[in-house]
């Protein structure tokens, strides 16, 4: 007898949920040096959040992935979803769920969930790049899917960010084992059509960790303010760079 078509979604969101908190205790027992002076980790603090994310969206096969590099902190830091710009996970996704705090906290990026009044430029433009290109969330997320492949937010003792390919060898060697790993087992069950990385170093990860899969590997443009290619019409670019990459 097979499963219903709604327990069948029901096992896949439950199969990432499992990832998802196996990939979280594995980076929890890291332990990261100077220059990093905080980590954040919204597998943990956000996990219900996070995980309604998974429930509500993560079903379905043959999608197009699309991967991010780690969490921002106007965004996934504050929602537990991947560039999850407030308005965007509140009133497009229609998501909730509770937040708590990081147990070490820096003065600059307090974490305050959905209550959170700041904006994520990245998340801005990405999940408004989807919703005016798609209209409801429901449509996007038919034929698309999109991850973190780093669960951490690091920070300096300043507040700024520091991105994983910024840690020194060893502890960013033991942190990519965790993720590949992870990334592997989510495109085990999701069997997507193309995995695609947004910017360079979510696309590199993606070749060293699916490689032998089989599995497709394209890059779009990282939306990011901090990109000078990104602030000359992000959209009309990822329009493009998705046509060519999935048809």
């Amino acid at each position: 007898m097979t499963a219903s078509p709604a327990a069948a979604t029901r096992e896949t969101a439950d199969r990432l949920i499992r990832i998802s908190r196996s990939l979280c205790d594995s980076v929890s027992a890291m332990r990261f040096a100077a220059p990093v002076a905080h980590v954040y980790n919204p597998l943990d603090y956000a996990r219900p959040l996070h995980e309604a994310y998974l429930r509500r969206f993560g079903n379905g096969r043959g999608r197009a992935l699309l991967i991010g590099m780690n969490p921002g902190p106007w965004g996934m830091a504050q929602t537990g979803v991947p560039f999850g710009e407030i308005g965007a996970v509140r009133d497009w996704m229609q998501l909730s769920g509770e937040v708590r705090s990081p147990r070490d906290v820096h003065v600059k990026r307090p974490i305050q969930g959905l209550a959170c009044t700041r904006s994520e430029v990245s998340g801005r433009r990405l999940w408004g790049w989807a919703a005016d290109r798609y209209g409801e969330a429901d449509a996007f997320f038919k034929t698309h899917f999109v991850l973190n492949y780093c669960p951490l937010m690091f920070l300096l003792s300043s507040g700024a960010n520091l991105t994983p390919d910024k840690l020194i060898a060893a502890e960013r060697s033991k942190l990519t084992d965790a993720c590949d790993e992870a990334l592997r087992q989510v495109c085990e069950i999701l069997q997507p059509r193309i995995v695609i990385g947004i910017g360079g170093f979510a696309a590199r990860r993606a070749e060293a960790a699916l490689a032998g899969m089989h599995v497709p590997i394209g890059q779009v443009l990282h939306p990011s303010p901090a990109s000078p290619a990104a602030n000359r019409g992000w959209a009309e670019a990822m329009t493009r760079d998705m046509a060519r990459l999935t048809g």
